[in-house]
């Protein structure tokens, strides 16, 4: 009796089960059912044309080339002439089974990536030979290919979906493309489009009877979105061929919209080397490489102390907090101590000594003297450090120096600011202005990157506010609707400040440290700078050659442009960065380089720093390899 009851129950309890679940598949989920994983349904794929990209005066940067790949689903798979495939694909036996091995571990009842991006003559041969080849077909997928040989790193490049994300995607599936860097990255999901999907119903011997639900689940491809991007590609061309020979970053803005003018990293290399079956041993030479770093964007990640150009943001905050005005004087004795040991003096080259040294001079000429005072005036202004230094470092960042900025590219580094807080921390002993006197000369602790120097820049330019930079300007040929890109960020200093320091910027180009590189006809307002370089090796200081910088912008009223120019090693800002930024000026604003002015662009497209660099090879690959 009790054995008997057990079995109607169990039955009873099988038939409710089987019951639950064909009403959940039927009417619960209904319309919301996705077969995708269902083995008895073969779903086959129309893959859209991604998005193509231009630069802001319609220039093709990125375009699409049909690539034809190799496909597998293992289950469907019947045993085959292994030697005579291996031919047709131009592979061995050993590369066969492991291609086959790691599709099977994907899933077995799902395609996935055989061989990939096969040649035009090749897909030709083995389309006529692949019917013999049970679950292999060729499937048709877009790759990129970029008419223009620049600005890789601002365009990034596409690669393979990998095993681990396919398998969690609702969209992706292994062997597929997706951005990998750059703007293929930042705006995937508007360059991809969207695939078209279409089901098919299999029986149990695996053969497709027809259309699964009549169609129901099926959908269209829908192509992806083309961009528009801020960047001048003949400007971008300009500035990477000025930086042959030598390492660094160029970032060029807009002042007026925060427009991603040029964003230049040197050395570089050509997009197409990241396309087709080349692109494996492309990425490893390319990201492999530890001491010239191709691959490394050091216009968003390059984090260098700014050298003389930060002198302009201590006049600024001196300004604002009523430290020091215009016709507040200092005078140099070839440099400033603060302190009472032989080394503690920082020498100047102003080569004005002993007289009275106003603001506008000061920036001219580059006086560390000046702000030095400037800086301890600014920290001891009510005799505490710590709040002093709090309160300049809130008038730095409100530059956008110390973040992210907020712009539309993967990359960046947030730089360093420090407040009281940070010396506090790290300083066992009273400090003050003295202790940490080389911010005053945007040395010690400060470090920024190209961009965050560029939109600082920007930021005098407009008289004390800024748009965030950003790279793309129209999403089918409409305009970006981002509050981001469109609101002004306004700094801490008042807009009366600003005149002075645009004039001393202006005084650079005329009788100061850039008067060699100016541009007749152009008013160019800028302020160079030399960096000091150390480098660790075995937990000691070693100085290698200065980087060479300088920033700008033109004209004077009403800018168009505004940049910063970092050359590694490059040594003073007005033998190379100067040079480089008043053509790079020129050419932007009036189209092309004057004759008179010739002579100065032959002289920097031929010079080369690769010698200075050889010479820290060693102490590079040291560091690289963890033997120091």
């Amino acid at each position: 009796m009790q054995r008997s009851f057990l079995l109607y129950f169990l039955i009873t309890l099988t038939g409710c089960i089987f019951i639950g679940r064909l009403f959940q598949l039927q009417i619960i989920r209904g319309d919301n059912y996705d077969p995708i994983h269902n083995a008895a349904v073969k779903i086959e794929y129309a893959y859209p044309e991604r998005g193509y990209i231009y630069d802001r005066n319609g220039k093709l940067l990125v375009a699409n080339q049909l690539s034809y790949d190799v496909m597998v689903q293992p289950n469907k798979v019947k045993p085959l002439d292994t030697l005579e495939f291996c031919r047709l694909l131009k592979i061995d036996k050993q590369n066969f089974l492991k291609r086959f091995k790691k599709a099977e571990k994907y899933a077995t009842y799902l395609p996935s990536v055989f061989l990939k991006q096969l040649a035009k003559e090749d897909f030709a041969y083995l389309q006529e030979k692949l019917h013999k080849y049970a679950g292999f077909y060729i499937q048709k997928r877009i790759i990129r290919d970029y008419p223009i040989k620049a600005a890789a790193n601002v365009l990034g490049y596409i690669g393979e979906v990998n095993e681990e994300k396919a398998k969690k995607s609702n969209y992706y599936q292994q062997g597929e493309l997706e951005g990998k860097d750059g703007v293929e990255r930042q705006y995937e999901n508007i360059l991809r489009g969207r695939k078209g999907k279409k089901y098919f119903r299999r029986n149990n011997l695996n053969k497709v009877t027809g259309s699964f639900e009549n169609g129901k689940y099926d959908t269209l491809a829908q192509n992806g979105q083309d961009l528009t991007l801020t960047l001048d590609i003949d400007l971008q061309i300009y500035a990477q061929k000025l930086m042959t020979g030598k390492r660094g970053g160029i970032v060029a803005i807009e002042p007026s919209s925060g427009e991603i003018l040029a964003l230049v990293t040197a050395p570089s290399y050509d997009p197409n080397m990241l396309v087709g079956r080349k692109r494996s041993k492309n990425s490893v030479i390319l990201f492999k490489d530890s001491i010239t770093k191709p691959s490394y964007d050091r216009g968003l990640l390059a984090a260098y102390p700014p050298g003389s150009p930060f002198k302009m943001m201590n006049a600024l905050i001196g300004l604002q907090e009523n430290v020091i005005n215009q016709k507040t004087t200092f005078r140099c004795y070839g440099g400033f101590r603060y302190g009472y040991r032989k080394d503690e003096f920082m020498k100047c080259h102003c080569d004005i000594y002993a007289r009275p040294i106003k603001l506008k001079t000061a920036i001219a000429k580059s006086c560390n003297s000046y702000f030095s005072n400037t800086y301890k005036r600014i920290l001891e202004k009510d005799n505490k450090p710590t709040e002093g230094q709090n309160n300049w470092s809130k008038h730095v960042k409100s530059f956008g120096l110390g973040n992210y900025l907020g712009y539309d590219l993967p990359a960046g580094v947030p730089g360093l600011i420090p407040d009281g807080k940070y010396y506090d921390d790290r300083l066992n002993y009273s400090w003050n202005g003295s202790s940490i006197i080389s911010n005053a000369i945007g040395q010690g602790e400060i470090l920024t990157t190209p961009i965050q120097l560029a939109n600082f820049t920007a930021a005098i330019a407009n008289r004390g506010y800024f748009y965030t930079p950003h790279i793309v300007k129209k999403i089918d040929n409409e305009k970006i609707d981002n509050e981001n890109f469109t609101t002004k960020k306004n700094t801490t200093i008042d807009k009366e400040y600003f005149k002075p320091v645009v004039e001393a910027m202006f005084e650079v180009f005329k009788t100061g440290t850039g008067k060699y590189s100016q541009v007749k006809g152009i008013k160019i307002c800028g302020k160079t700078g030399t960096a000091e370089n150390f480098i660790l090796v075995d937990g000691e200081k070693e100085q290698l050659e200065d980087h060479s910088i300088l920033v700008a912008f033109a004209p004077k009223d009403n800018p168009k442009i505004a940049l910063a120019v970092f050359v590694e090693n490059g040594g003073y800002g007005s033998t190379i960065a100067a040079p480089i930024t008043s053509l790079i000026i020129e050419k932007y604003l009036n189209g092309q380089i004057s004759s008179r002015n010739r002579y100065r662009e032959q002289n920097m497209l031929a010079i080369s720093l690769q010698e200075v660099y050889d010479k820290q090879i060693p102490k590079q690959e040291e560091i690289a390899s963890g033997t120091k």
